[in-house]
C-alpha cells in the first residue's frame, strides 16, 4: 500500500515539474492593456490581462504551442513557444489599434471572414458599444446604430420592433450564432433577455439577405454573436439601477466539464414594479416588467479538432401595462383597462462538423413560444414552435470560394383569433448555392441563388450578386443587388391589430411579399502621421416592392385595413458612418441617414407611416489614464415622422417634431476586477406628449363605453366626445420614458 502511495505521490510531482507557467505583459503605445485575452490555441488553456496588462497562463505541458493576444479594436498577434521542464517562460505582447475592419464577420456570407475581405457590408458593434449606454436588453442598445431604429408599437405595453433603413420590424431577421431564432411572434416580446455578458459582438447588414436566410430577411440582418470559451471571463457580473425603480443584473460565468467539454453560462434578470404617469393620463407612461433569461452554451472538443456547439435559452416575462389602478384582478375584465402579457420561450441552437475530410457542418435551431395575454377584455392565446436544419457544405477551390445548402424550416402557429380556425402548419424546404469568385488580387465577385418551396405559394427563387473593388489597400467599393421575399403571419408582427378598438379588416388572400434592392457602398480608412486613424463608410439604397402588406390607417379612421398592394413601394435613401480614434484617450463616431419610403397606388404617393426622413447617431468616448475615468456621451435624433390619426377632428399632431435622446455617462475602472459607473439618460428629458394635448385616445374610455356610432360605422362627435375619437394607444414615436439617472457596477474575473 505504501509503496502505491508514493509511486502516485511520485508521478504527481513528475507531472507538476513537468507543467509550467507561461506570464507576461500586454501593452499598446507602451500602456498596459488590461482584459485582453491570452490563450493557447487549438487547448481550454487561457486567461485574461488584469487591470496592470498582467496575465499568467498556469500548469503548461511539454511540448509547442501557438499563444494568442486578442482584443476588440486591436489586431491579434500570434506567437509560436516552446515549454520545456526546466523554467517558467515570460511572452509579451505589443498590440496596435485597428479601425475594425479586420474583425471577423459571418452574417453577411455564412462564412468567417474579415470585414475587410467581405463582399456584403457589415456593420460590427462590439461590447465597448454595449457599455458605451448600459441597457437592460438589446432592443434598447441599438438606439445608437446608424440607420437602425428601435420603434414602440404601443404606449400601453411598449411592444416594439427594429426597423433597419426605415423599413417596418418584420423586415429584420435577428439571428443568435447565425440562427434564425427571433422571428414570428418573439420579434414583438423577444427582443429582450439576451444576456448582454455573454455577447461577443452585434453584427449588422442592411439590405436583403433573402438568398442565404429566406423569409423576413428583406430589410436586413442583426446577428448577436456570442462569446467563444477563450473570450468569456471566468466570472462576471454586471448590474445596474435607475432613479425610475428599475434594476437590471447580468451574470456570466464559464467552466471546463471534464476533459472534452466546457460551458459558458450567462443569465439576466430585469424588474421594473413602479408605476409612474407623468403625463397624467391615468395611463402607465412604461410597462411593468418581471423578466428572467438563463443561458448556456456547450463546446465539445473532438479528436478531429472539428466544431460541435450546442446552446439553449428559456425566457420568462410577466408585464403589463394599463391604468394606474389595474392589478392583476382585473385581468380579462372590462372595468379597469390592462394589457397583460405572459411569455414562456425557450431556443435550441447548435451547429455540428460532419466527421469527413470536406468541411460540411449541420446546423439547427429550435424555439417553442407561449404567449397568454390580454389587451382590455380581449385575449390574444398563441404557441409558435420554430424548427429549423440546415447543412452546409463549404469548398475551395483556385479561384472560387463555393457554398451548397439544403435547408428545411418547420413552422406551427395557432392562436384563438378568428383569423385562425385551423393551427397553420407548414414545412419549408430550400436549397441554395454561392459562388465567391476572385477575379484578380482586387476584385471579387459572389454569385448567389436560392429556392424555396412552399405550398401554400409555391415556388421562390431569389438570386444574389456582390461586387468588391479594392483600389487600394485603404478603400472598398462594394455593389449588391438581390431579391428578398417575405411570408407574411399578420397577428404575429402587427400588434395594432390587437390593441385599441380599431377593427381589423383583411380584405383579400395576402400574398408573399416581394422586392428587389441595389445598395452602393464606399469604405475608407485612414490614417494620419501623427496617428489619428479614420473609418468612412458611405452607403447608397433603392428597394422597390412589387408587393408589400402595409397596414392602412387612413381610409377609415375605425379600421386597419390589410390588403395586396395596388401598385408598389420604395425605400430609397443614403447613409455614411464616420469613426475616428483621435489618440489613446478619445475616440468618437457619428452617423447620419437620409431616406424616403413610401408607397404609390393609382398614381398618389404617400409617404409610410412611423417612419422618419432623416436620423443621426453620435458617440464621443474619452478616457484619462491617470484618474482611471472615462466620460461616454451617446446620443440619437430623428426627423419628423407621419403618425397614425384617428380622423380629421384628432387635434394631436400629424407630424411629430424632430426628437433627440442623449445619455451621459462616467466610468471609474482604478479597482481590481471592479468598476463603477453612472450617468444620466434622456438628457434632454423628451417625451412625446410635448407639444400634443394627449398622447393615447380617450384614455378615460378604454372601452369606448360612451362613444356613439353612426349607422355606417363612423364615430359621431358629440359634447363628451368632440373630435370624435375611440380609445387608441397606436399613436407612439418615442420612448415615454424621461430623464432619469442610472448607476451600476461590473466585475470580472479572468
Amino acid at each position: 500500500m505504501k509503496k502505491s502511495s508514493l509511486v502516485i505521490i511520485f508521478t504527481l510531482l513528475a507531472f507538476i515539474l513537468k507543467a509550467q507557467n507561461i506570464t507576461g505583459k500586454v501593452t499598446s503605445n507602451n500602456a498596459p492593456l488590461p482584459y485582453v485575452n491570452v490563450y493557447l490555441e487549438h487547448t481550454t488553456k487561457g486567461n485574461a490581462t488584469n487591470e496592470s496588462g498582467n496575465y499568467s497562463i498556469k500548469n503548461v505541458s511539454e511540448g509547442t504551442y501557438t499563444i494568442v493576444a486578442s482584443f476588440t479594436g486591436y489586431k491579434s498577434v500570434k506567437k509560436q513557444i516552446s515549454i520545456n521542464n526546466q523554467n517558467d517562460i515570460t511572452v509579451n505582447f505589443e498590440l496596435e489599434e485597428t479601425d475594425n475592419l479586420n474583425e471577423i464577420v459571418v452574417t453577411g456570407t455564412l462564412k468567417p471572414v474579415s470585414r475587410l475581405e467581405s463582399p456584403i457590408p457589415v456593420e460590427v458593434y462590439s461590447t465597448s458599444f454595449l457599455k458605451q449606454n448600459p441597457t437592460p436588453n438589446i432592443f434598447e442598445a441599438l438606439q445608437n446604430v446608424n440607420g437602425v431604429r428601435p420603434q414602440l408599437n404601443c404606449n400601453v405595453c411598449n411592444t416594439g420592433d427594429i426597423h433597419i433603413n426605415g423599413l417596418e420590424g418584420p423586415y429584420t431577421l435577428v439571428l443568435i450564432d447565425g440562427m434564425p431564432i427571433v422571428s414570428g411572434l418573439s420579434t414583438v416580446y423577444g427582443l429582450s433577455g439576451i444576456p448582454n455578458a455573454l455577447i461577443e459582438q452585434i453584427e449588422v447588414v442592411k439590405g436583403p439577405a433573402s438568398s442565404l436566410y429566406g423569409s423576413e430577411a428583406v430589410g436586413g440582418l442583426i446577428n448577436i454573436r456570442t462569446k467563444d470559451f477563450y473570450r468569456a471571463p471566468i466570472f462576471s457580473a454586471d448590474a445596474f439601477v435607475t432613479s425610475w425603480g428599475e434594476t437590471n443584473i447580468d451574470l456570466g460565468a464559464k467552466a471546463n466539464v471534464g476533459k472534452s467539454a466546457s460551458v459558458l453560462f450567462g443569465l439576466n434578470y430585469f424588474n421594473y414594479s413602479n408605476p409612474i404617469d407623468n403625463n397624467n393620463d391615468n395611463f402607465t407612461d412604461v410597462t411593468l416588467q418581471d423578466r428572467i433569461s438563463v443561458f448556456q452554451k456547450w463546446n465539445f472538443k473532438r479528436k478531429s479538432g472539428k466544431l460541435f456547439s450546442i446552446a439553449g435559452r428559456y425566457f420568462y416575462e410577466d408585464r403589463w401595462g394599463g391604468e394606474m389602478q389595474w392589478n392583476s384582478s382585473y385581468r380579462s375584465g372590462n372595468e379597469v383597462y390592462g394589457e397583460s402579457i405572459y411569455t414562456s420561450r425557450y431556443e435550441l441552437i447548435g451547429n455540428y462538423q460532419l466527421p469527413i475530410p470536406e468541411n460540411v457542418s449541420f446546423q439547427f435551431s429550435y424555439s417553442d413560444h407561449d404567449q397568454n395575454s390580454v389587451y382590455g377584455d380581449t385575449p390574444y392565446l398563441a404557441k409558435q414552435r420554430i424548427g429549423f436544419g440546415q447543412l452546409l457544405w463549404d469548398k475551395s477551390l483556385t479561384n472560387h470560394d463555393l457554398l451548397f445548402g439544403i435547408a428545411a424550416r418547420y413552422n406551427f402557429y395557432n392562436d384563438n383569433t378568428p383569423a385562425t380556425t385551423n393551427a397553420d402548419e407548414v414545412t419549408i424546404p430550400s436549397i441554395f448555392i454561392q459562388d465567391e469568385i476572385k477575379l484578380d488580387e482586387k476584385q471579387n465577385l459572389l454569385l448567389g441563388a436560392r429556392y424555396d418551396y412552399d405550398k401554400r405559394h409555391g415556388s421562390i427563387f431569389t438570386p444574389r450578386m456582390a461586387y468588391r473593388f479594392k483600389p487600394s489597400k485603404n478603400d472598398i467599393i462594394r455593389l449588391n443587388a438581390g431579391t428578398g421575399f417575405r411570408v407574411v403571419n399578420l397577428f404575429t408582427e402587427e400588434h395594432a391589430a390587437l390593441t385599441g378598438a380599431r377593427d381589423v379588416v383583411i380584405e383579400e388572400a395576402l400574398k408573399p411579399e416581394q422586392s428587389y434592392n441595389i445598395t452602393l457602398n464606399y469604405l475608407k480608412s485612414l490614417k494620419t502621421n501623427t496617428g489619428e486613424s479614420f473609418t468612412f463608410d458611405a452607403s447608397v439604397w433603392y428597394t422597390h416592392f412589387t408587393n408589400a402588406i402595409i397596414p392602412d390607417y387612413d381610409t377609415n379612421p375605425n379600421q386597419i385595413i390589410y390588403s395586396n398592394l395596388d401598385g408598389y413601394s420604395t425605400s430609397k435613401g443614403t447613409s455614411i458612418n464616420i469613426d475616428a480614434v483621435l489618440n489613446a484617450n478619445l475616440r468618437t463616431s457619428i452617423g447620419a441617414t437620409y431616406q424616403d419610403v413610401s408607397k404609390t397606388e393609382n398614381d398618389v404617393k404617400t409617404q409610410q407611416i412611423l417612419t422618419e426622413k432623416f436620423n443621426g447617431v453620435w458617440s464621443v468616448s474619452y478616457k484619462n489614464y491617470p484618474t482611471h475615468l472615462t466620460l461616454d456621451y451617446t446620443g440619437s435624433i430623428y426627423g419628423p415622422m407621419r403618425l397614425p390619426l384617428l380622423g380629421d377632428l384628432d387635434p394631436r399632431s400629424e407630424y411629430s417634431p424632430t426628437w433627440s435622446i442623449q445619455n451621459i455617462q462616467l466610468t471609474y475602472n482604478g479597482f481590481t476586477n471592479f468598476e463603477i459607473y453612472g450617468g444620466i439618460k434622456n438628457l434632454l428629458n423628451w417625451t412625446p406628449n410635448k407639444g400634443n394635448p394627449f398622447i393615447i385616445a380617450r384614455p378615460e374610455d378604454p372601452f369606448d363605453e360612451n362613444v356613439q356610432f353612426d349607422n355606417q360605422g363612423n364615430v359621431v362627435a358629440t359634447n363628451d366626445n368632440p373630435y370624435a375619437l375611440t380609445f387608441d394607444p397606436s399613436y407612439v414615436y418615442a420612448p415615454n420614458q424621461g430623464r432619469r439617472l442610472f448607476f451600476g457596477m461590473r466585475y470580472s474575473l479572468n
